[in-house]
């Protein structure tokens, strides 16, 4: 995959060397030697991935990487730090400062470039997530309150892990701070995985009853585990496994022995970017939800309806099947208005669309059409079911009355609706225009009747 990386470094065989390798691998290469031109290169080129040196004169790796962490025009882009320091508190001091990673210089290529693709892979699924949340919003169906960053939850981990000694160990050092669970088999894990909704998968490199990699592999095969977080625990010694680790999609690691603060940092880092995660993949269903629904009724919006009443009609023309349609609209509604307030009329708009629901069928499709007009459509129905369907509705309004309990009313309510039921080849227009003049020969008759046409 191609993309745009700064290479920040005051040492200038440094960055050429880095520049070279990324290059030859057709990435984009931007370069800054300070801290101060990096802040800047990071707004102005908007790179998708930093590799940032910490030994830097005036302002060095960890502060510029808080700076671009807090910044809201940089805060999204990864950052690994790289660096000749290899003490565990330079390694706990970089994902403290917000950096995605941390690699000890000399830096093993194959290392790099695996570390790379994973954090490119993240960011530009991450991209895309906060643009379509960004257009929601410009859209009005979210508001800036849901892009407010949630509080962190208490995370969940599944530990990956049958060495007892091993596991007793991580629940020590996790103590109350998160929910885990610890599995040593792995066929059991992966359906703990599947259906437990976990922040994070910590997965034992020394594992001896199954292979830890493949089960890492199966983790990004299934749907529900996709984008569950990998954090692996292997040998300094076993850089094979832990470079084809990466290459399958882990997302970080932790050497033995194992430094509890180190873990915590790293486990901290996964669980708060999968909530942030959720939180946007949730905000962007919701805001599709939003899109297709009436806002007071929980009922398809007319334009959705429209659009798929398009699509029914040419499926039942290549199925020969018939579609039929109802509208109907509440008898003398503005006079509820008028009488009693908008409150009311909302609760009987939202009691009236409850009915609907109770009267069709799973694969009929009830829409609010506009103010006091509801439009049922049925797939793979003919009129004489159609108006069976309408005639239930109209008795199920007309029979029952609405009781507004918060202002200690009852009122007695009626409908009218059209019926109609496609003919070969007809348009969605067409259609809809046949059961809106049956509605209003309902109305000119007397309302509270059902007319087919």
């Amino acid at each position: 995959m191609s993309a745009r990386i700064l290479v920040v470094d005051d040492v200038v065989p440094n960055v050429k060397i880095l520049e070279a390798k990324l290059t030859v691998e057709y990435y984009d290469v931007i370069t800054a030697s300070n801290g101060a031109d990096a802040l800047d290169l990071a707004v102005e080129k908007s790179p998708d991935l930093i590799l940032l040196d910490v030994m830097m004169p005036q302002m060095d790796g960890f502060e510029v990487c808080q700076r671009l962490k807090k910044d809201v025009r940089t805060a999204h882009i990864p950052v690994v730090m790289v660096t000749a320091l290899s003490e565990t508190t330079d390694r706990v001091q970089g994902p403290e400062a917000g950096a995605d990673d941390f690699l000890t210089k000399p830096v093993d290529d194959v290392a790099l470039f695996a570390r790379v693709k994973s954090l490119l892979r993240l960011k530009m699924m991450m991209d895309e997530f906060r643009l379509r949340e960004e257009t929601s919003q410009d859209l009005g169906v979210l508001s800036e309150e849901d892009s407010y960053p949630l509080s962190a939850q208490k995370g969940r981990i599944l530990v990956i892990d049958d060495n007892k000694f091993s596991a007793d160990q991580l629940l020590q050092a996790y103590g109350d701070k998160y929910d885990v669970t610890v599995e040593g088999d792995m066929e059991e894990a992966q359906v703990l995985a599947r259906g437990g909704d976990f922040d994070l998968a910590v997965v034992s490199m020394n594992a001896q009853g199954f292979d830890p990699l493949r089960f890492c592999s199966r983790i990004r095969t299934f749907e529900e585990t996709r984008q569950l977080p990998i954090l692996t625990l292997v040998e300094e010694s076993d850089s094979d496994r832990l470079v084809k680790g990466l290459e399958l999609g882990v997302n970080d690691y932790v050497m033995r022995p194992i430094d509890n603060n180190e873990l915590i940092v790293r486990t901290k880092t996964q669980v708060l970017r999968k909530q942030y995660q959720d939180r946007l993949r949730h905000n962007y269903h919701r805001s599709m939800e939003l899109a297709v629904t009436d806002g007071l009724t929980g009922l398809y919006n007319r334009r959705y309806m429209s659009n798929h009443l398009d699509s029914l009609l040419q499926k039942a023309e290549n199925d020969f099947k018939p579609v039929s349609l109802l509208i109907m609209d509440i008898d003398f509604f503005k006079n509820v208005n008028d009488s009693h307030g908008h409150d009311v009329g909302d609760y009987v708009l939202k009691a009236f669309s409850s009915r609907i629901g109770r009267s069709v069928r799973g694969i009929d499709l009830a829409c609010r059409y506009g103010g006091e007009e509801f439009v049922v459509v049925m797939p793979d129905t003919d009129l004489a079911v159609g108006s069976g369907v309408a005639e239930r509705l109209r008795r199920e309004v007309a029979d029952y009355p609405f009781d507004v309990s918060k202002s200690e009313i009852q009122l007695d309510l009626t409908c009218s609706i059209g019926v109609t039921m496609s003919t070969h080849g007809e348009k969605s227009d067409s259609l809809l225009k046949r059961a809106d003049e049956a509605l209003y020969q309902a109305k000119r008759d007397g309302r509270n009747r059902v007319v087919s046409a």
